[in-house]
């Protein structure tokens, strides 16, 4: 990781011009679990440990390879800027620590969007040869300004928790996820990026939700986030949930009332 993220650093501060299309996928074989990584995870994301994997730990043994995907001159967009928009994670199965996994990530889909332009980057863990889990990432690359969005109080669903999060959350899922992005750790690393406060990663926060729906979790199902408003920290939020017709929507809002996640699941 620690020369992915200089990749990164040179691909933002040295420009060159980019290609059009994706660049081939990456495959890495014989990926196992840390357990000690997996209690440290497992604490600071709210799951239980057991030797059932979360959901969304298969996100972070893929990072690093997704991450060398990203830095590599031939993706179309610097790391250091793009947005992560929506992010859709497929379990297959249950999946167990004791596991060895293949992970194929691959860049598809780039597509014009009303800001800019959008890629998806997508990884798929796979066990004895048959896929168990897919996640895919929509990053955005802002080519142009929108109007910002609206700052007047709206409805938002009753909070079924309310979640505290401190300033330790960008350096604490850093450790953890291997996202050191200085958007997340550094007052300094947002400021230059525009905002006033670190924010939290989005895929922390939707790990706070599988984590309070984990205890209903059905065997294979699909979770669908989009990252709304950044949630600058320190923050606090409200979570709600709700059940209609086999699919869990669910969602964090400020004390506002708008959005920094909505998402859904469904087996």
């Amino acid at each position: 990781m620690a020369n992915v993220m200089a990749r990164a650093v040179v691909g933002a501060v040295l420009p060159r011009s980019r290609p059009q299309e994706p660049p081939p996928a990456l495959q890495v074989s014989e990926v196992t679990v840390d357990r000690s990584h997996l209690r440290r995870y497992a604490q600071v994301c709210g799951f239980p440990l057991t030797d059932t994997l979360p959901p969304t730990y298969l996100h972070v043994l893929a990072f690093p390879t997704a991450m060398d995907l990203m830095t590599r001159p031939s993706f179309p967009f610097s790391l250091l800027g793009i947005v992560h928009v929506q992010n859709t994670i497929t379990q297959h199965r249950p999946v167990f620590a004791d596991s060895r996994f293949r992970i194929d990530v691959r860049a598809e889909n780039l597509r014009p969007h009303e800001r800019g332009r959008v890629i998806d980057v997508v990884c798929t863990a796979t066990v004895d040869g048959a896929a168990v889990w897919e996640g895919r990432s929509a990053y955005l690359h802002k080519e142009s300004s929108s109007p910002s969005a609206s700052r007047t109080s709206a409805a938002a669903p009753r909070p079924s928790s309310i979640w505290r999060f401190g300033r330790d959350v960008g350096p604490s899922y850093a450790r953890v996820s291997g996202d050191h992005n200085p958007i997340h750790t550094s007052r300094l690393g947002a400021r230059l990026f525009g905002y006033r406060r670190p924010i939290a990663h989005g895929m922390y926060t939707k790990t706070r939700c599988v984590a309070a729906l984990a205890s209903r979790l059905p065997d294979a199902f699909t979770v669908d986030v989009a990252f709304k408003l950044p949630l600058a920290l320190p923050a606090v939020v409200g979570f709600s949930s709700s059940y209609v017709d086999g699919t869990w929507s669910f969602g964090v809002h400020g004390r506002d009332g708008r959005p920094h996640l909505v998402g859904s699941l469904t087996s």
